[in-house]
């Protein structure tokens, strides 16, 4: 019995065929024509940071960096909070800023106070700090709300006693001669890794006590770490000022000239 090859040879010539036409789409080169400066080269650094552009605000030493620090206890490589808040000597504005921290491990309290502190950007906008494991309390008051403005997406806290981390990113609002607000402040926060603020337009600064607004201020301002009465420990401080980028060059409004297509042969003559 004679085989039937020609619907597989068919198969095949098709499947090289289109390999072929995407093997040609694919290596075709596109560029977009933007004069984009080159990205800074940085080292990473190991996990949890801090990179090489960072600034180091606590590295497990000292509290030199910070105002009132010698209010708090430091020990095996982190600080206790106790005795009032501690601020940044230096301000910032745009930045992205790692925070390693830890409720007691001893369960007292309930709600809002058990392991309460928070992380004030600005020393304005505070991202709340709280053992929100197992504990009931408002949402837009647990651990990772942006205080009385917006709880977070999930609650991803772990056990008391176990370290946790904010990767925060925040862009300062502005605001015009008047002191009027021409663009929000914006927060976003990874809580152990877990996106729980998703570019959050803030409404103002946080009170506990009325609605959030704004007031006009200059465009840095120290951070501020919380003491609310709870022996909460923090650890591998660090920041990252971040800048605009750079605008690039104009591209030039010429039309690009078409490259020439190939010659007709000689003698080729349209009718």
């Amino acid at each position: 019995m004679k085989r039937r090859v020609l619907p597989m040879v068919c198969c095949l010539a098709a499947a090289v065929l289109t390999t072929t036409f995407l093997t040609a789409a694919f290596s075709a080169e596109w560029v977009s024509g933007i004069p984009w400066k080159e990205p800074p080269v940085i080292d990473p650094g190991p996990p949890g940071g801090p990179p090489s552009d960072a600034i180091v605000l606590f590295d497990g030493k000292d509290l030199s960096q910070w105002e009132g620090g010698e209010k708090w206890t430091i020990e095996d490589d982190f600080a206790i909070s106790k005795g009032g808040g501690i601020q940044t000597k230096q301000p910032f504005g745009d930045c992205q800023l790692h925070v390693e921290w830890a409720s007691p491990e001893k369960v007292e309290g309930h709600g809002q106070g058990r392991g309460n502190s928070g992380v004030y950007l600005m020393g304005k906008y505070e991202v709340q700090i709280l053992d929100s494991y197992e504990n009931e309390t408002y949402f837009d008051g647990q651990a990772g709300a942006l205080y009385k403005q917006s709880p977070p997406l999930v609650n991803a806290c772990r056990k008391p006693g176990e370290w946790q981390t904010f990767d925060i990113v925040f862009k300062a609002p502005q605001f015009d001669a008047d002191g009027k607000v021409t663009k929000p402040a914006v927060m976003t926060v990874l809580h152990n890794g877990v996106l729980i603020q998703d570019h959050f337009e803030l409404k103002g600064e946080t009170a506990w006590h009325k609605p959030p607004e704004y007031h006009a201020h200059p465009p840095k301002l120290p951070i501020h770490l919380q003491f609310h009465g709870d022996a909460v420990r923090f650890r591998n401080i660090w920041i990252r000022e971040l800048t605009p980028r750079p605008v690039p060059e104009p591209v030039s409004d010429k039309p690009v000239p078409e490259k020439p297509g190939p010659e007709k042969p000689k003698g080729d003559k349209q009718k």
